[in-house]
Parts: structure tokens; C-alpha cells; sequence
């Protein structure tokens, strides 16, 4: 297995974290138990203290069709698989568009917009060298039960391409800020927008250090310039005492943060 020095403070896109020797899976090497899993660090806080970390190599960087399946490995970027799909004229992953991140990742998170999810068009994934059908595996909003590292994914092919819908999903993307982020940071209690709870309590636009809640979307963490994951720390968790103190809800991060300490670590791959 190969390794490889990557600086997370440049690599990642919130443009925090320490420089790390990482481990490259490719086919036939065994992945590390208890190593979490990086894609292209699109919704990652990583501390100064990460555990072990793990990326699938080249081997996994592919798009094949065959009979009626689009199978992807998994550290293909959707820019790449959203490309692919318009122009072969495949249908239902329209709404990856503007979505940062890889496959896998994709997958683990069961991304997507409003009604449109990951798991909605997956039909089976692979993991530990085996298939799965995707109705055996439990999931629900930005979340997935998964029993070990997806290498790679399969869709059922159906022809219409639809442009228009594509457009109108972008679009509910461009309220986004430009500032280096890693996306949502809480994920959107029920019947509720975390966005709206944030700045409900006075922290849209709250400012510690160089990390502050978005003055354009709350929901969003940004560095300013040299922000620092203990600010990024200091914000999350005063965003969710505030907001439990005057709603009673406990807000539960989208985002993931990467450390030995912290006790949200609790997911195994991200984007």
C-alpha cells in the first residue's frame, strides 16, 4: 500500500487541517480497520489530532457501462459522473449537479436535494469485495448504514437526460457562500431548517477568529482566512446550545469532524 503527505489545510474545502500521511488503497490492498475514509474532503473538519486516514487510488476512479447498468467506482468526482451522464443522455442524476465531493462519499451521506436522494436511484453498492442491493441497507436523510468501505456503485440506465430539472436544482444551490466552507454544517431537523434556527438565536454572521456562520447562509461555516479548527469547534457547539436552550432541539452535525476526541466522529467515509 502506498502513502502519501497531503496537507488538509490546502486539500480540503473549508481549508482547515494538519499535513498527514495518508494511506492510497488500491485493488488488492487491505484497508486499514480503523481508518477513516477521505474523498475529496469536501464536508470534513479535521483536527490537528486525526486518526488514522485512508483514500481509494486510481483503481476505484472509473465509469462503465454494460446492459443496462452504470457502474462508478467510488473516488470518481460527481463533476466528473454528472458529465458522463449528460452526455450518454442517462436520466435521474440531475440533481448531483453543483454537489461537491466523490462518489463514495455521495453514497455514505445519501446526498441530494429536497426529494432528490442517492439512495432513490442506487441500486446496489459494493463493499468488502461483494455486492449489495441498496433495499437491504438502512437509510434515510444524509445518512447511510453502511456495513463496510463502498469501492463502488451501480445504477439501473434509463435514456432522457432532463436539462430543465438539472437548471431548476441548481439554482436552489447558488444562495451558497463563496468562502471556503464544508457545506451544511447541521443537518435540517425535522419540519425545520438548521439555517433559520442559527440565525434565529443571533449567529448569522457570528465571527470567532477567522471561522464565522455565513452572513449569507447560516447554515454555513466559513473560513475568512486563517481560520482554526478550535474556532470552527467553538462555533458549532455554541450553535447547538443556543438553539437548544430556546427550541429544545439539539442540532446534529452534517458535517464531519475528523478527530481521535471529538465525539462526533462516527461515520467511516465521507466526500
Amino acid at each position: 500500500m502506498q502513502k502519501k503527505i497531503i496537507d488538509f489545510s490546502r486539500y480540503s474545502s473549508i481549508k482547515i487541517g494538519p499535513k498527514v500521511e495518508v494511506n492510497i488503497i488500491e485493488n488488492g490492498d487491505i484497508i486499514p480497520k480503523n481508518s477513516f475514509i477521505v474523498g475529496r474532503a469536501c464536508n470534513l473538519l479535521i483536527s490537528p489530532t486525526p486518526p488514522s486516514i485512508s483514500m481509494l487510488g486510481k483503481d476505484f476512479d472509473y465509469i462503465k457501462e454494460y446492459d443496462d447498468i452504470l457502474e462508478v467506482g467510488a473516488s470518481v468526482a460527481t463533476g466528473r459522473l454528472l458529465s458522463y451522464v449528460k452526455k450518454n443522455n442517462i436520466k435521474g442524476l440531475e440533481f448531483i449537479s453543483h454537489l461537491p465531493g466523490s462518489i463514495g462519499g455521495m453514497v455514505a451521506m445519501n446526498a441530494g436535494v429536497k426529494e432528490y436522494e442517492t439512495f432513490n436511484i442506487l441500486s446496489s453498492l459494493k463493499t468488502d469485495d461483494r455486492w449489495i442491493d441498496t433495499k437491504d441497507i438502512s437509510h434515510g436523510y444524509r445518512y447511510a448504514n453502511l456495513p463496510g468501505v463502498v469501492t463502488a456503485v451501480r445504477f439501473k440506465i434509463q435514456r432522457g437526460f432532463d436539462t430543465r430539472l438539472q437548471n431548476t436544482l441548481s439554482k436552489l444551490r447558488k444562495n451558497q457562500p463563496k468562502n471556503p466552507s464544508a457545506g451544511s454544517t447541521f443537518k435540517n431537523p425535522k419540519g425545520e431548517y438548521a439555517g433559520r434556527l442559527i440565525e434565529a438565536v443571533g449567529l448569522k454572521g457570528k465571527q470567532i477568529g477567522g471561522m464565522a456562520f455565513s452572513s449569507v447562509h447560516a447554515n454555513f461555516l466559513v473560513n475568512l482566512g486563517g481560520g482554526r479548527y478550535s474556532e470552527a469547534i467553538e462555533l458549532i457547539e455554541l450553535a447547538k446550545d443556543k438553539v437548544e436552550a430556546k427550541y429544545g432541539i439539539r442540532l446534529e452535525e452534517e458535517i464531519k469532524i475528523v478527530s481521535i476526541k471529538y465525539k462526533a466522529l462516527k461515520e467511516s467515509i465521507s466526500v
